[in-house]
This record gives C-alpha cells, structure tokens and sequence, in this order.
C-alpha cells in the first residue's frame, strides 16, 4: 500500500515544523500505518516528506525487508551503545534520539498526543521543539481508507461472519430446559458460545481480546461482554470485532437473537431498529455530516415514542449510544456517526449500529459495516438479519 500523505505535508508546512515523529510499538495504528511495519517494542518513525525508521538491531534485518519506509537506520549509527553507558536509561536514548533528529535537520517535530512525556521533554533538554498534534492528523488521514484496505477489511469481515454463523448453530441446535438453553446435555454458556467464536476466527487467521455475547438484562448494557447460561425467550445480543492477524484491520458486527418467543416488546424494538438502520443507511453518502446519519436513527426511535440520548442526554434507556464509529487498523476511530458535525468522505469504512435498551426488557442492537461512496454506501456485511434463531424445542 502506498499511501497519500499530501495531508500531513500539508499539516507540516501549516505547524512550521520539520518533521512528525512517532514513538510506539507496531500495533500502534498511526505506528503502522506511516511506517509499514510492526514490532513489538516501541521504534521510532519520522516523517519529513520522506520515511525514515531508527529501529534495533534486532528489528533491523526484518525492517530491511518488509517496512514501507524509505530509509532504515539503526541505533548504533548514533553511538546509541555508548551514549547508555555515559548517561545511562532514559537518558542516553534520548541523545540517540536527538542525534537522529538533527542528521535529518528536524530541530522541530510535531507529536501524537499519547507520544510519551518523558520521550518530549527529553528531546527538548536537547534543544529539539515538540509539539502536540491535538487532532491526530495522521488519524484522518487513515480514516479515508484506499481500496487495498477496503478489501482487508472486507476479508477480516468474511471471517467475521464465519464466526457470527458458528454462534448462530450453537443457538439453533440448542433446545430448552426450565427457561435456560442446553447444549449437549450441559447448559449453553455465554462463555461457551464465545469460545466456538474465537476458534472460528483463528481458523481464519483472526483473533480477538474479547467478544460480546449477552442474554436479558446483560443485553441492556452495550458493553457488558455477557455470562453465564443463556436462557431462552430473551434477546441475545452477538457483537463480534475481530482483526485480521496478517493484515491488522478489524471488521465489526452485531446481531441479535432469540430461541423462542421474544414477546411483543423485543419485536417491536427489533423492527424499529431494522428501520432506524434502514434510515441511517439511506442517509450515508461523502458530504454529509455523520449527524445527519446519527439524526435519521434518533427520529425513528423518537417518533415511536422511545427515548435517545438526543432528545434527553439524562436517559438510561432507549437508544444510549451513537449510531456508529469509524473502522481500521483501530476498532474505534475517525468519523463517528454521532451528534459530532463531521463530514463524511469517499473511502471511511463505518458502522451503523443502532439499538434500544432497558434492563426490564433485554436489548436489541443490529449493525453492519459499510464503506462510504461518493453517492451512497457499500455494505460489506452479507450475514442475514434476522431475529429468531430456532424454536428452542
């Protein structure tokens, strides 16, 4: 991938700075997207209209073959060796650091805001200017995503929806004994359906720190990760984000489910959020504000007389969150579909993901995974949208 950072020359020229400088490990997003490498320990990146990486000896080899940079240079060009031995950690690496900046005339760099504190004020006992870039320009610039990362992301959401039908069949085979599914003669666990989940996923060269799987008043919570037996006649709620191991892109998407009878409510709130994402998604196109998506979900909702957070910023149910975020080389990132003006471009891959929630009742959330269009939207989620999952027999 080769990508367009005409924004961050820009950025530069603007900031009057020489140079961007990152210090992180590789899965740092802003790490690995300006580098094109990924290391377990924290190396430096500096962008000066080219790329150029200070690295270890032991990365350098692997950086030499596979990083994007233009240049790879290594510690030991600085005296790093013996800059330690004289001054000691972390004293003599910021003198590395600070050779390095001035052999390519960067007497000042702009920082991400989580650049490390001591790193700064380091480089700056050495005379070198940072400053903060407090709106992370290099974030924006990965949220317009370039083919190549539409189609990672569109493979890490195909692994995605193996896994989501993997926890589909748990619930479909299960039948129910006094209220609570069973599987195989032994309860069916939130645990137990995460765990088929995450093998599935490795299958594909996925993985995941952690997935949701949450049943009745769990499910009224957006972020509560779900335990314990998972009891029928009650909405489950299946959020899976995974990333892709090779490519490092996550994929995100949400379906709800019921073995058995759902009762009119859970109905009804999974057919208003089946027209508020309906509403969203007719809304996406480049050039309109992620508010007017996350405006189109609120009215739905509103107009069937349940609360949101735009209408009272106070509520505890309803629909308790925004309708969706951007999706990357983070899970979280640049636009978000919210009451925050931000424009939509060509090329942002977001969710749509709008929900109702009340711990009387359960939760409902639906979401796919779209790519913004000049003219609409491509929806790179495939899997069915459906509330019933079996008769629970």
């Amino acid at each position: 991938m080769d990508p367009d950072l005409s924004k961050l020359d820009a950025f530069l020229a603007e900031a009057g700075v020489d140079g961007y400088l990152i210090e992180a490990d590789g899965e740092t997003a802003d790490q690995r997207y300006l580098s094109g490498f990924t290391a377990p320990d924290p190396f430096v990146t500096l962008y000066t209209g080219e790329t150029t990486l200070l690295v270890s000896a032991l990365e350098y080899g692997r950086a030499m073959r596979t990083a994007r940079a233009d240049r790879i240079e290594r510690h030991s060009t600085y005296d790093h060796r013996a800059n330690v031995a004289e001054y000691g950690s972390p004293g003599g690496k910021y003198r590395t650091l600070a050779a390095f900046l001035d052999s390519h005339s960067a007497d000042s760099v702009a920082v991400p805001r989580d650049f490390p504190v001591g790193t700064a004020d380091g480089l700056r006992d050495h005379g070198i200017a940072v400053e903060a870039d407090p709106d992370g320009v290099v974030g924006s610039i990965r949220a317009r995503k370039v083919d190549e990362e539409i189609d990672h992301v569109r493979a890490t959401q195909r692994a995605n929806e193996a896994a989501m039908a993997r926890a589909e069949d748990l619930l479909v085979s299960a039948t129910v004994d006094g209220g609570t599914l069973r599987l195989d003669g032994d309860p069916l666990t939130a645990e137990r359906v995460k765990r088929a989940i995450e093998i599935e996923l490795l299958a594909h060269d996925c993985a995941l720190d952690e997935t949701i799987v949450a049943c009745g008043a769990d499910a009224a919570d957006p972020h509560d990760r779900g335990s314990g037996p998972l009891a029928a006649d009650e909405a489950i709620i299946v959020d899976i984000f995974p990333r892709s191991k090779t490519s490092g892109y996550y994929a995100d998407m949400t379906r709800t489910f019921c073995v058995g009878d759902p009762g009119e409510t859970i109905e009804r709130w999974y057919d208003l959020t089946y027209e508020a994402q309906r509403a969203a998604l007719d809304t996406i196109e480049a050039g309109v504000s992620g508010s007017d998506v996350h405006d189109a979900v609120c009215d739905v909702y509103e107009d069937a007389g349940l609360p949101t957070l735009r209408a009272d910023e106070t509520t505890e149910t309803g629909f308790i969150h925004t309708t969706g975020h951007g999706v990357g080389l983070d899970i979280h990132e640049h636009p978000r579909l919210s009451e925050e003006e931000t424009e939509l471009e060509a090329g942002n891959v977001v969710t749509v993901e709008p929900g109702l929630y009340d711990p009387e009742v359960g939760g409902v959330r639906i979401e796919d995974l779209v790519v913004v269009t000049e003219d609409g939207h491509e929806n790179l989620t495939e899997y069915p949208t459906e509330l019933a999952v079996g008769s629970g027999g």
